[in-house]
């Protein structure tokens, strides 16, 4: 729950910041309406404490036109669309830091529908279009507060050639169970190893509750569930201190969690970080046990010049190796879409 909602005046101008509104207030949440478009106030003496007010901030606003010409984000599907930026979770190695400009506030996007009606321009007639709406939030994370999340799988149960991908390190989905999705939807969720969850996912459902989570969308209807396509997203894959035997565990876990059959899917994702990120998570999180060593990783550059760092190439090996054993062993009917 956030200590702050703001809400700027063109948010609420619109239909859905109105329903967002009512979503808040009946939470008895701390409203402010700001006198301009425009966020302020979220800046502390450091960092740190701007982390700290930021993370503890919603704010309800509109997206911006930018928003509305779409990248695509392969592997993960053709296109990403953002009905929120930033995210309640604390993970230490926060995928989104170095990528967001400013305080990592939570922008939550009055302007929704505008947004759903617009993904029908990247449509291909007669061939399915993949659209990926978790790379700058967590979108079962600020669901109570929004409930864009389910008015998103709404809409992708009416588009037959379209389908929509989340993923979360939350459990709350028991109100997107009854949900029209017409199978258009794939549910994941994001897990790892019993240490690292432990250690370094702050403020997020245990590991068991999100295989909890999953099993009920998972599940049949006839026997109570949400009957959508399901998947799992293991990362960051870490080489740990005995990570064999803590990575066997979490898929001890898994194949009791998902002992039906299903549309069940695989996202591997090896641990990674740039030099940027690396100095935004420190100043995040400054006593964080993460290994943000350079001298142990190889590093890859992409086309546009930056710099990975990346596990060598022989860990990796060994690292994929595993999981694609264990997974084929245990899940034959599984798919694993990519390793990266």
């Amino acid at each position: 729950m956030p200590e702050r909602v703001l809400f700027t005046p063109s948010a609420l101008e619109l239909l859905w910041g109105q329903q967002i509104l009512s979503r808040v207030q009946a939470l008895d949440l701390p409203i402010e309406t700001l006198p301009r478009d425009r966020l302020t106030g979220l800046r502390g003496d450091d960092d740190r404490e701007t982390y700290a007010i930021a993370k503890r901030t919603l704010a309800v606003v509109v997206a911006p036109p930018s928003h509305f010409k779409l990248s695509p984000i392969p592997p993960s599907a053709d296109w990403q669309f953002h009905l929120a930026e930033g995210c309640p979770a604390h993970c230490q190695y926060c995928y989104l830091a170095g990528s967001l400009q400013g305080p990592p506030v939570i922008r939550a996007y009055a302007n929704l529908p505008q947004i759903l009606e617009n993904l029908a321009a990247y449509e291909r007639p007669d061939q399915m279009t993949s659209y990926e709406v978790s790379c700058y939030t967590d979108p079962l994370g600020i669901e109570h507060l929004t409930g864009s999340l389910a008015e998103c799988i709404r809409y992708f149960g009416t588009r037959p050639d379209a389908h929509l991908r989340w993923v979360s390190k939350f459990d709350g989905v028991d109100h997107l169970l009854g949900l029209p999705h017409n199978g258009h939807t794939r549910c994941r969720v994001s897990v790892n190893a019993a240490p690292i969850a432990q250690k370094l996912e702050g403020g997020t459902a245990s590991v068991t509750k999100r295989l909890q989570a999953l099993r009920r969308l998972g599940l049949p209807r006839s026997q109570g569930g949400g009957g959508y396509p399901i998947g799992l997203v293991i990362a960051p894959i870490m080489p740990i201190d005995d990570w064999q035997v803590h990575y066997t565990q979490l898929f001890d876990a898994i194949e009791a969690a998902i002992d039906f059959d299903c549309d069940f899917t695989f996202e591997l994702i090896s641990h990674r970080f740039t030099p940027g990120s690396k100095d935004v998570l420190l100043s995040w999180y400054p006593k964080t046990t993460l290994d943000l060593d350079e001298s142990t990783r190889s590093v890859k550059r992409n086309k546009f010049g930056g710099t990975k760092y990346v596990y060598p190439t022989e860990t990796m090996k060994t690292l994929r190796g595993f999981f694609e054993q264990e997974i084929a062993h245990r899940f034959p009917q599984a798919k694993v879409l990519y390793w990266t």
